[in-house]
């Protein structure tokens, strides 16, 4: 069973949306502050969770911060509906996917699928990838740059491990929305190139080299490979 965190101060909402879970197939805990949901997330065993930017004691953004310290879960964030500004901070601290509330139940239980497919075949494999210092392991999903460890959220891991793939070969924004992060290219989402911006912060914080990934005007993005490679 699938143990889902699901985060939010609406009670009637939270409680709906744990049955519908349920119903799903999903083994559903539910957290009412973001205090208690932070806490549930680091001492128990939770797969993914569902949080709401808006809760009493700790909001989402700071609930995730912490999070992000520690554990690299999958997490969707719920934003209000028409706030971007919301969305785009939630991507740039380590959430993987966002929805605006409210949500439809059946959307949401397809975004939760398609992150939890990428997650567990990613695990799945033992592959290593390494190019120019950078190394990724696959089983372990750990990223080394230069011998420091480089902690990536899952969407982040994804696309990186895709990069490499095609490493000097442009991978269009398609590719990696499908391939990486496990939903349909759409006009007005702005989640890929959040991940890819934090991407780059932090593999530059610890390279040698002054850009591994570059934008391609119309084609998507490429992961360079050194001339000395």
């Amino acid at each position: 069973m699938t143990n889902i965190l699901l985060a939010d101060d609406d009670i009637e909402l939270t409680e709906l949306l744990r049955e519908y879970l349920q119903r799903e197939g999903f083994t559903v805990r539910l957290a009412h502050d973001g205090e208690a949901a932070l806490n549930q997330a680091l001492k128990q065993s939770v797969d993914m969770m569902i949080l709401d930017i808006m809760m009493p004691k700790l909001n989402g953004f700071d609930v995730l911060r912490q999070l992000r310290k520690h554990s690299n879960m999958p997490v969707i964030m719920l934003t209000a509906r028409g706030e971007d500004i919301d969305s785009i901070i939630g991507l740039e601290i380590g959430a993987d996917d966002y929805l605006s509330k409210p949500c439809n139940p059946r959307v949401l239980v397809a975004h939760m699928r398609a992150l939890l497919r990428r997650t567990a075949s990613s695990q799945a494999e033992n592959d290593h990838l390494s190019i120019d210092g950078l190394e990724i392991s696959l089983g372990s999903r750990r990223v080394l740059l230069h011998n420091t460890e480089i902690i990536l959220t899952n969407a982040e891991f994804n696309i990186l491990h895709t990069l490499m793939e095609n490493a000097g070969q442009p991978v269009s924004k398609q590719q990696l929305f499908e391939n990486a992060m496990g939903k349909k290219m759409s006009a007005y989402d702005r989640s890929l190139d959040m991940h890819i911006s934090n991407l780059r912060k932090k593999l530059q914080m610890h390279d040698h080299l002054p850009e591994r990934i570059t934008t391609l005007r119309g084609q998507g993005y490429q992961l360079l490979i050194s001339d000395h490679e």
